[in-house]
């Protein structure tokens, strides 16, 4: 054999990855296929029905049942719960088990729970002892019960408040890591009759819009977005109250929160965007380039990394 089973731990399946290693008291039922270079840790069971990638690490007491996928360099930490089964009853059995899949890289921290059925995507991470009653978006974190996204994986976070006091006259264009985005900063007029801020389409915003629109009501809980577009350019703005933003470009990402009428974000094509915590009194206006057009979507993450990756080969 090309993997280890301890004397201890029994193996009934042949479908297991070269160097990948099982550990006393684990149990892998005939059905199941597992990766190279996995490691099964001590009292983990697997049934028929289970997919395990590559490089996954399966952590002492786990149990993963029929219907579970982990995909490559996923991490399941100790005595993480998996189900499959919404309305369970004793020797009473669905026609179909619900099919629950990690993506690639995503992390399953200590006594997690995983309701049936859903999806944690790629690099997600997912807090110990937390409960997952939905499907978690790609590098997102979450924690508590039920499970709610606090922030994404790998973001430093700029809020306008750092860039300028409120009061400040100057405007200006700031960089991001993210290939192409950047955060401005529109002159803001503050007077006794009100406040006025100004920006110019292609002189400062750089593209001229045919589309707008406006996302407000918005429950906290509640994450919007996450998509990319091939051609459409959008500028960012939170006319009233406050929401985040994560931009990414495949590689790099960086989160933003909109906080000030007079700060704008510009997302160009091939930008994942992601808006979350919005304030309750969150009002958010969206220029866009193009009129809506359903085919310049790209609304899977795994195939936005892999059209970037074509792009720069």
């Amino acid at each position: 054999m090309k993997f280890f089973v301890h004397e201890k731990g029994l193996c009934e399946s042949t479908r297991i990855g070269e160097g990948t290693r099982i550990w006393a008291f684990a149990h892998v039922l005939p059905g199941a296929t597992i990766g190279g270079g996995c490691n099964i840790c001590d009292g983990v069971f697997i049934e028929n029905d289970v997919s395990v990638g590559d490089n996954v690490t399966v952590k002492c007491g786990v149990q993963l049942w029929d219907g579970v996928t982990l995909e490559n360099n996923v991490f399941v930490g100790p005595n993480a719960t998996f189900t499959n089964d919404i309305r369970p009853r004793s020797k009473v059995y669905p026609d179909q088990f619900l099919r629950t899949i990690v993506e690639e890289g995503a992390s399953i921290g200590a006594n997690a729970t995983i309701l049936p059925g859903v999806r944690i995507g790629r690099n997600a991470m997912i807090g110990a002892g937390a409960v997952v009653t939905r499907s978690v978006p790609p590098n997102a974190i979450v924690v508590g019960n039920p499970a709610k996204i606090i922030g994404y994986a790998g973001t430093g976070t700029v809020s306008a408040s750092d860039e300028e006091p409120a009061s400040a006259p100057g405007k200006g264009v700031r960089a991001s890591t993210v290939k192409g985005v950047q955060l401005h900063t529109f002159n803001a007029i503050a007077d006794m009759r009100g406040n006025l801020s100004v920006g110019e389409f292609e002189r400062e915003i750089p593209f001229a819009p045919k589309r707008y629109f406006l996302v407000y009501d918005v429950p906290t809980a509640e994450t919007r977005g996450e998509h990319a577009h091939l051609e459409c350019h959008q500028f960012l703005i939170a006319v009233k109250g406050s929401v985040h933003v994560v931009a990414d470009d495949g590689e790099r990402r960086e989160q933003f929160v909109l906080d000030r009428p007079n700060i704008g974000l510009y997302l160009p094509p091939m930008t994942w965007g992601i808006q979350y915590k919005y304030s309750e009194d969150a009002v958010l206006l969206v220029f866009a380039s193009h009129y809506y057009d359903p085919a310049d979507y790209i609304r899977e993450y795994g195939a936005f990394v892999e059209k970037v990756g074509a792009r720069n080969a």
